[in-house]
């Protein structure tokens, strides 16, 4: 029986009682505030069976790749060398190649050009949501996280890219298996032109899946980003859940693909770093340089991304 089958009778006998007592007006105290010990907060929901097998399943993923030395914080060193024609040979790679075709099956890896550089032209504003299961600490830490992380890429590329808690065009969701519902009922009303497939993407993201970006293109220029969406997985241990952090962000800015020839980076599928290194902060300043504009082929970029990857790393050019 529900509260309000319970009480509407004991309400109805007060008031049956009150009418044949004297009928003259009388002054009520106000109700009293209720003890803050007696004040009883609503018991968390547990996770889904398969929420908490992917939480164990992570957890074990990320302590065998720290076992073997990988997930490496340091940003790279002096075992991980590259120079200035490499840089520009790894910029051509990940960014004018995408990793999966927008088309088809989300395993379907694209292996031709994505046609042209694609890079924000307008200020990125970074909108934070998180799902119902995701609990108080991790929504502090990470939303203190994505605001640092976004000063950074600003300070990197000098383009504006900021946390914002209105009129985002860049949405993070940190969220759950148990929170698909709420994801796919956000991303239809914050981007209607999102595709059937993408959608299906967000509700059934495989596994093998840590996290995942969608940049949508603007109306009048296919390669200027109006819009990305992140979705970040909250059963990530710490450490994962960061790596996810850094790499979405930094590849929904425009840095598509992933290379195992990339290299002190953490966009290769490797692993073997978790956070943006060093290599990765002179992608971006190339990304976001003015001498390189949106919709440029690889042909294009080439001679002028080589100067500018000569010019970051010292070399004569």
């Amino acid at each position: 029986m529900s509260w309000r089958g319970m009480l509407a009778p004991v309400l109805a006998g007060a008031l049956l009682t009150a009418g044949c007592e004297d009928p003259s007006p009388r002054v009520s105290l106000p109700p009293q505030a209720r003890p803050a010990a007696l004040v009883v907060a609503p018991a968390p929901v547990p996770p889904s069976p398969r929420s908490a097998e992917l939480s164990q399943y992570y957890t074990t993923v990320q302590n065998n790749l720290l076992t073997q030395g990988l997930l490496r914080t340091d940003g790279g060193g002096p075992d991980t060398p590259f120079s200035a024609d490499q840089l520009a040979e790894i910029f051509e790679i990940l960014v004018f190649f995408e990793e999966y075709t927008r088309s088809g099956s989300a395993n379907l890896r694209n292996t031709g050009p994505s046609g042209g550089l694609s890079r924000w032209s307008g200020p990125v504003r970074i909108g934070i949501e998180f799902g119902n299961s995701v609990p108080e600490e991790i929504r502090a830490k990470d939303h203190a996280r994505i605001t640092e992380y976004a000063d950074r890429l600003a300070r990197i590329t000098n383009h504006p890219i900021s946390t914002v808690r209105s009129n985002a065009n860049f949405y993070v969701f940190v969220a759950g298996e148990d929170d698909t519902d709420f994801v796919q009922s956000r991303l239809r009303a914050l981007i209607p032109t999102i595709s059937q497939t993408e959608l299906d993407l967000f509700a059934s993201l495989p596994r093998s899946f840590y996290c995942l970006v969608v940049g949508v293109a603007g109306q009048r220029n296919p390669y200027d980003y109006a819009r990305a969406v992140a979705l970040i997985r909250s059963e990530h241990p710490d450490l994962f859940r960061l790596s996810c952090i850094h790499e979405e962000i930094a590849q929904g800015l425009g840095i598509p693909n992933d290379s195992p020839r990339a290299r002190p980076s953490i966009f290769n599928d490797d692993d073997e770093f978790a956070l943006l290194t060093r290599h990765d902060e002179l992608l971006l300043q190339m990304l976001y340089d003015p001498r390189l504009t949106p919709g440029m082929t690889a042909e294009e970029a080439r001679p002028i991304a080589r100067i500018i990857a000569r010019e970051l790393m010292g070399e004569d050019l």
